[in-house]
């Protein structure tokens, strides 16, 4: 069986060669867009869950423009389907995109890409919030996560946040143990932590 470490590395480099393939961040970059890599790819805590979360930054929201982007994308025959959220009008002030696509290995990928507003509440938030974990992760924090990552079943859905605050905030070590404190913790929407 393999390390969990390298089973983490190699899912990382399937997902950027993804990322590569796709061209999606040179989409929005023409589109005016910054893009920044967030969440487990950004933190290199990637497992098994096939999951890339993008931020994109503009200083204005303009759906037509975003329809644009990914009509660039959807033209690529491994995309499967595109999902769309606008959330402008909420404080999260984002529009929500989610895509999915076939790797060359027929693998499902969901790309989630969050193009938020310049200068909004969550401008940046989740940058800090991957630079934190990474300052703060010890070696076997970071190894208890992906083995917790690893034991989770493919049907249950646990955002990323959850793993990290479980075990570097609360000292969760067993996934026995990081089911019980799910139970205990239970987050809808948005779990705003730094560590």
């Amino acid at each position: 069986m393999e390390n969990i470490t390298d089973i983490s590395a190699a899912t990382e480099q399937r997902a950027r060669k993804l990322l590569d393939d796709s061209n999606i961040i040179r989409i929005w970059e023409d589109a005016g867009a910054e893009v920044n890599i967030v969440g487990s790819l950004a933190m290199g805590l990637m497992m098994k869950h096939r999951d890339i979360d993008l931020h994109i930054y503009t200083d204005r929201l303009d759906p037509a423009a975003d329809f644009a982007a990914m009509a660039r994308l959807a033209a690529n025959p491994a995309v499967e389907r595109v999902t769309f959220a606008n959330l402008a009008a909420t404080e999260e002030e984002c529009i929500e995109w989610h895509a999915w696509l076939r790797d060359e290995r027929g693998d499902e990928w969901q790309l989630d890409m969050i193009h938020i507003r310049r200068g909004s509440r969550y401008d940046g938030y989740f940058e800090r919030m991957a630079e934190r974990i990474q300052a703060v992760m010890t070696p076997e924090q970071r190894e208890t996560i992906l083995r917790l990552k690893s034991e989770t079943p493919d049907t249950e859905h646990i955002a990323g946040v959850e793993y990290y605050m479980a075990v570097i905030r609360d000292g969760i070590r067993t996934c026995r143990d990081f089911l019980r404190w799910r139970a205990a913790h239970p987050f809808d929407g948005i779990i705003d932590w730094l560590p």
